[in-house]
């Protein structure tokens, strides 16, 4: 069967019912991008399944007609790994946007199952419902579904204390290559039946299956929290600061660095939002500590750590968010900044960790060698130094076009890269590889690494129709 033959899309259409198999160019036009819109092609179709049992018959009847299967979600990913691509097979795009039901919450076993189109927030909000926090918190999760999130192994401000989202999985639920659903949605916390299989499939952007369910862990809500805007001197202080913080006697929630240019970029491109400092230190650090029973007295502990860091010369400045809507405040600045940073023009991202006591030296031989051969450029860092997961850029000159600076300066992130690595870090802390790193596999990699995961892909989908492109370079 031709993969243009019109049989295979009504045989679609049969599936999913025919206002959700999208054909024509206005309708699959907005799953032909992502945030970033640097990549992608309009896919032959877009697939909007109701439940597992139609993502399940779909992907045998794609696969039976050669179509590629691009699983997505809320297409917030920043390196690809949600939209077709050219030069491959004709794709559809499954969006799992449908697929929204929270299937239970379970307050007293502190787990929750929600199917991959929930959106982050109100997996979040179904936490709260029942007195629970689901703790995965970035700036994206309004728009960003679990699907994806699980698919990419998201990470965000709170990896420090709970992890990246892989920790928080209890059991997924996922459609393989053949149409076969694989119904590991246990919730136990204690499981050694056998490989971990849910974790194949974590990470994996959807090259091994389709993630349509997934049981993961709640846990209890922070009751008493306080937050901090500090003024550092350096990253060297603000990683001390972090160890003071640790002994604090409250739990370290967050723990955010960033260059000073960011928060100015901030400033001026987000007007609404008030820098709480002066912008005059070379770097600022947001902490928060929290505790889950209120009469724990974190704001009496947060004070006595950022005096004894003002004593310590590891800070010189600080403000504490004094109510809830200010502590808001605080984190719309660092949730708001990619889309600000985007407004300020083009730069070179990366999304490398490094272990966390290496931090201050990545960033200065990062900064030394992007000042070395690009020196009209401007670096810019944010990130989560807590957990090691610097965001570092190089920026544009003022009037340069993004197509400019990617021919001039497209091998800056290999630079900073390369550095990450030797220190014993990665150059995809929380992104994914998607297509945008697929250089830095075939460069960084373990070698044997790549065949193992390769050989996990020919057994799984041998016929390499699910997201191809995505993860593994080509051979």
């Amino acid at each position: 069967m031709s993969p243009f033959d019109a049989g295979t899309f009504a045989s679609l259409a049969d599936v999913v019912g025919p206002r959700n198999c999208l054909r024509t160019p206005e309708d699959i036009a907005p799953y032909a991008t992502d945030w970033r819109r640097a990549v992608g092609v309009a896919p032959v179709a877009v697939l909007r399944p109701a439940d597992t049992a139609q993502v399940a018959e779909a992907v045998r009847r794609c696969v039976q007609g050669g179509l590629a299967i691009v699983p997505a979600g809320g297409r917030t990913g920043l390196a690809g790994g949600a939209v077709a691509l050219a030069g491959g097979p004709p794709a559809v795009v499954l969006s799992l946007e449908r697929m929204n039901r929270i299937r239970s919450v379970d307050a007293r076993d502190f787990s929750i199952v929600a199917e991959a189109g929930c959106v982050v927030q109100s997996v979040q909000a179904a936490a709260i419902a029942v007195d629970r926090l689901f703790p995965i918190m970035w700036g994206a999760q309004g728009s960003a579904m679990i699907g994806g999130m699980l698919g990419t192994n998201a990470g965000g401000i709170r990896t420090i204390r709970w992890g990246n989202a892989r920790e928080l999985v209890l059991g997924l639920e996922v459609v393989l290559p053949d149409g076969r659903v694989l119904d590991d949605l246990r919730r136990v916390r204690k499981d050694n039946s056998g490989y971990a299989l849910r974790h194949l499939f974590i990470g994996a952007e959807g090259t091994l299956g389709v993630i349509t369910a997934a049981a993961m862990r709640l846990v209890p809500p922070m009751r008493a929290v306080e937050t901090a805007f500090v003024a550092v001197p350096s990253p060297d202080a603000a990683l001390s600061l972090l160890s003071r913080a640790m002994g604090a006697g409250a739990e370290v929630v967050a723990f955010e660095l960033a260059k000073r240019i960011c928060l100015e970029t901030v400033a001026r491109y987000g007007p609404q939002l008030r820098i709480p400092l002066p912008l005059e230190s070379p770097w600022y650090v947001m902490v928060e500590l929290a505790a889950p029973h209120a009469a724990v007295p974190v704001r009496a502990m947060m004070e006595a750590m950022l005096s004894e860091g003002l004593e310590a010369g590891e800070l010189t400045d600080a403000v504490l968010a004094e109510n809830e809507g200010q502590r808001a405040a605080f984190w719309r600045i660092r949730e708001d900044y990619p889309e600000f940073s985007r407004m300020a023009g083009p730069a070179i991202s990366t999304d490398t960790a490094v272990p966390v006591s290496a931090v201050p030296e990545f960033l200065r031989r990062a900064e030394a060698a992007l000042a070395a051969r690009w020196p009209e450029g401007e670096m810019v860092a944010i990130g989560h130094a807590g957990d090691g997961n610097i965001h570092l850029g190089l920026k544009a000159p003022e009037g340069v076009t993004r197509e400019a600076w990617v021919a001039r300066a497209g091998e800056a992130d290999m630079v900073v890269n390369e550095i990450a690595v030797s220190l014993g870090g990665s150059f995809s802390a929380e992104h994914g590889i998607g297509v945008s790193k697929l250089h830095a596999m075939q460069a960084l990699k373990d070698p044997l690494a790549i065949e193992v995961m390769r050989g996990l892909k020919r057994t799984l989908d041998p016929r390499g129709l699910m997201n191809p492109g995505k993860v593994l370079p080509a051979n």
